[in-house]
């Protein structure tokens, strides 16, 4: 097959296919660039209207393609620049938070809200408000610590007293029971164990 016979328009169904231009195969036109005569133009337009009107439609969308193309193929330069500045998508991210937070401060609206609050923290009523959460907050603190002291003292008189000492006693009585005479460090086992634990295990 001789490459010069190849169809080479994108547009034509050939594509690709290696068809010799002798068949009788031609390029179809696309679908709404030609007048159709089973449609009659629009109401209120001529044939020469509707026409001009579908070649414009058909440049307008050749237009839009090459304007893709270019697109592409910027961004893809621009991913090339910024890879090779060692741009990653996070420094990229953070730089864009960094200058969208510097609009915010310059903006009017952030302006006017800060001289709000620059006003109502000067004003007489939240000095006032704070004085009185600066007293709420000092006399919970100080009911705090004389609950936290009068509990300690109460669970200390609680552990003198016999009731404790009994039940203290029990608990005693009954790990002695469950453990036996070992010590802390000696591995604890079940009480249903039957196989008695060597000390030195041979190997």
């Amino acid at each position: 097959m001789d490459p010069a016979s190849q169809d080479i328009n994108l547009n034509s169904p050939n594509k690709a296919l290696g068809v010799d231009r002798t068949d009788s195969l031609s390029d179809v036109p696309v679908e709404g660039a030609m007048a159709n005569p089973a449609n009659p133009p629009p109401p209120g337009l001529t044939e020469e209207e509707a026409e001009e009107l579908r070649t414009e439609l058909t440049k307008v969308e050749e237009e839009i393609n090459t304007l893709r193309q270019v697109l592409c193929a910027k961004e893809r330069h621009a991913a090339e620049l910024k890879r090779k500045l060692g741009l990653n998508p996070l420094n990229e991210l953070r730089q864009n938070l960094t200058r969208s937070w510097q609009d915010v401060q310059t903006s009017n609206a952030y302006l006017s809200a800060s001289a709000t609050l620059d006003d109502i923290t000067h004003s007489d009523a939240y000095k006032k408000t704070q004085e009185t959460l600066s007293q709420a907050g000092q006399k919970t603190t100080a009911a705090l610590s004389t609950m936290g002291t009068a509990l300690s003292r109460k669970i200390g008189d609680m552990r003198n007293s016999p009731t404790f000492k009994s039940f203290e006693d029990k608990m005693g009585n009954l790990k002695y029971k469950v453990v036996g005479q070992r010590g802390n460090g000696d591995a604890v086992s079940s009480p249903t164990d039957t196989t008695p634990t060597q000390e030195n295990p041979s190997f």
